[in-house]
């Protein structure tokens, strides 16, 4: 198996759109009346959900009508908060055709479907020309690809001059052991996490100025103290959260991921970072 084919096969649920569905007219909602805040506690996979959302949108403010690249846009939260709040055109791509099929639903029920627009692509060969955005971001992707530099140049390239590229993803802060599962790996054959340092390192030589930085483990631990105060006082998991996506390991790849975050192994970063004219590797292959 590549490592594309071990990526999709971890996030296989098989019957999400299905599940979705159910889990909201569970919770009370039309499935045929449905805003985007009714989604979020389910279409925002990543840690902190929509406030983290909120957060990286704050730092880079995308203006109304710009065109945004959404990677590994998953079922399309993020995606449809640019669209919803901020106003902006969004083209999100994710490997999954499960979750690129579920995305295009949502967007449909909440009436984004004019503003959104989903496609099954790899984030190593973007299927758009040169300059096609205006900007770029990516939650809790980088875990997943190995070879960043072909990533960072695929964005670099389709990108227009000076886009924003706003990255949120778990990052190695020190080199102690794995636990596994964790939300974004089944085993070491789909965790390719790399350090802050690497990501500079990469993001610079691929022509790219990084402009802001920030680690949010603290953000990271509070969200999670919350939640588990929350589910105590619930007496289970909420009837829609992203355990739906999860599947039945849901409990296990949280608890070792936050493991991880409490002993500083790992933290989720924030990194924002500006397009420069001149891309050092233009020739890139």
């Amino acid at each position: 198996m590549t490592v594309e084919t071990n990526v999709i096969a971890h996030y296989r649920h098989g019957a999400l759109e299905e599940t979705l569905l159910a889990a909201l007219v569970a919770a009370g909602k039309d499935p045929d009346k449905l805003t985007p805040d009714d989604l979020a506690a389910a279409d925002e996979f990543h840690i902190g959900g929509r406030q983290a959302t909120k957060d990286l949108a704050a730092e880079f403010a995308p203006a109304p009508g710009r065109h945004l690249l959404d990677i590994g846009c998953g079922i399309g939260g993020p995606s449809r908060f640019f669209a919803h709040y901020y106003r902006c055109r969004v083209t999100g791509i994710d490997l999954s055709e499960e979750y690129v099929v579920a995305a295009s639903s949502l967007a449909r029920r909440v009436g984004l479907d004019s503003h959104v627009e989903y496609r099954q692509a790899s984030a190593l060969e973007l299927p758009f020309p040169d300059n096609s955005f205006d900007d770029a971001y990516m939650q809790h992707v980088g875990m997943n690809i190995a070879d960043k530099a072909r990533l960072f140049h695929e964005v670099h390239r389709v990108l227009k001059s000076d886009g924003m590229f706003a990255i949120y993803d778990i990052m190695r802060i020190d080199e102690r052991p794995f636990n596994y599962p964790v939300p974004w790996a089944s085993g070491e054959d789909s965790n390719f996490i790399d350090t802050p340092s690497a990501y500079r390192a990469l993001l610079t030589a691929d022509g790219f100025e990084v402009v802001k930085e920030r680690n949010r483990a603290r953000f990271a631990l509070e969200t999670y103290r919350a939640r588990v105060a929350a589910l105590k006082e619930r007496g289970g998991p909420p009837l829609l959260g992203t355990h739906i996506l999860m599947g039945p390991t849901a409990r296990d790849k949280i608890a070792n991921m936050m493991a991880l975050i409490e002993r500083g192994t790992v933290a989720p970063v924030e990194m924002i970072c500006r397009r420069v004219e001149v891309n050092p590797h233009a020739g890139y292959v």
